[in-house]
């Protein structure tokens, strides 16, 4: 799809009415929210979440952030890739991918995934329970619409694709405050936000046209 034909969409309300229309009986079908660094995909993806399911018993929709595959910090040392952590190869992409392919065929029981804790900084098993008869599974991640093996295959597993769509500024702005907060210098966040994470948005950013909708992520809830 070209960006030209592409169609961008905001607020929650309209948003959330578009992932429930996704929802079939007997049936789990998997939602990817994808963007750059600081786009608002994590805000969006939980927030659908929360306004999905509204306190329902049984869950209509469960998050999964890609995240929780990050290979650990010690694999990444030893790789050489801890300086640019958070790019597509420091990812267990075939991991993440076999998970996806797990959720779409085994409804009838629990399957557990990986989060990911700042505080530490690594991944944490288990921690994310997807209910078995879930109907909704809303996946949220840089790599998701990546034309590159693994990550390709991805695409075909999901429902919908959406892209967030936040000008640089914006993204910036956010990133410094988040890695401040997580503990660096101002000026080493402005660094990683600049020349990591600013390299990763390139990658993504070349992906947009990959998606189904295009969703703003300067302020989506409204």
């Amino acid at each position: 799809m070209s960006e030209t034909d592409q169609q961008l969409v905001a607020g929650l309300d309209a948003l959330t009415a578009r992932a429930r229309a996704l929802v079939q009986a007997g049936d789990r079908r998997l939602l990817g929210i994808t963007g750059s660094p600081g786009a608002g995909k994590t805000t969006l993806a939980t927030k659908l979440v929360e306004t999905l399911n509204g306190g329902a018993d049984p869950q209509v929709a469960v998050y999964l952030p890609m995240d929780g595959f990050h290979l650990a910090n010690a694999t990444l040392d030893r790789l050489g890739r801890r300086d640019r952590k958070g790019a597509v190869d420091t990812f267990d992409g075939w991991g993440f991918v076999g998970l996806l392919e797990r959720l779409l065929v085994e409804v009838d029981h629990p399957v557990y995934a990986p989060s990911f804790r700042r505080t530490v900084d690594e991944p944490i098993a288990g921690e994310i329970e997807v209910p078995a008869g879930s109907p909704l599974v809303i996946v949220e991640g840089n790599y998701l619409l990546v034309d590159q093996t693994p990550w390709n295959r991805i695409r075909g597993l999901l429902a919908e694709s959406w892209f967030c769509v936040t000008p640089e500024e914006a993204r910036l702005e956010r990133l410094v405050d988040r890695h401040t907060r997580h503990g660096r210098t101002p000026e080493a966040a402005t660094a990683w936000a600049q020349h990591v994470d600013g390299r990763n948005a390139v990658l993504i950013e070349s992906t947009r046209s990959r998606a189904d909708l295009l969703v703003s992520g300067t302020d989506p809830l409204r």
